[in-house]
């Protein structure tokens, strides 16, 4: 009695291990499978190991991952657009909260970017008006519209150079102008 269970033991284990060599085996040609023929150690139709194919793989994946990073790294930076702070980007991300303002004092330049939704009305040239009593000459205006918020930038420089401008203030108006 106990050759037999021996021997059924034997065969047992025989058969899990046969099983799971052919379960590895459909696992390693379903990973070949997913890689492009482009990538193949090479490209002529020998036969390659098993080995070679797993190497192939992991190249194929490495390969991937930097391209992923290599990716994030140029939406960063296609997100970091001139003009538009890691604040408003990480708000527009959260439920932007509409109209944006935000200034940028660059000495005697003054930068203000302004978001504001499709439906929100309210007068540009005013927003000019305000700069301009303040001391300040628009240079250059701009405005894009992505999806349904409309992006205004305007850079201004300041007239009188000796008096300055108080960014504060001017930031207080645009608030009441446009809320």
């Amino acid at each position: 009695m106990k050759t037999s269970c021996s021997a059924l033991s034997k065969l047992d284990r025989k058969i899990v291990e046969k099983n799971r060599r052919t379960h590895m085996k459909g696992l390693c040609f379903k990973l070949t499978s997913l890689i492009p023929p482009t990538h193949h150690f090479n490209s002529s139709k020998d036969i390659i190991s098993q080995q070679d194919q797993l190497d192939c793989a992991a190249i194929y994946i490495k390969q991937l991952q930097n391209r992923i990073e290599e990716l994030k790294r140029r939406k960063e930076l296609a997100m970091s657009v001139k003009g538009i702070s890691k604040n408003i980007r990480d708000s527009m991300t959260m439920g932007l909260r509409l109209p944006v303002i935000e200034l940028r004092d660059l000495g005697t330049t003054l930068e203000v970017i302004l978001i504001s939704g499709l439906n929100k009305n309210f007068m540009f040239y005013e927003v000019i008006s305000v700069l301009e009593e303040e001391g300040a000459e628009v240079m250059n205006a701009s405005f894009s519209v992505v999806g349904d918020k409309v992006f205004h930038t305007i850079h201004s420089q300041v007239t009188s150079s000796r008096v300055g401008i108080e960014t504060s203030r001017v930031c207080e108006r645009l608030k009441e102008l446009v809320h």
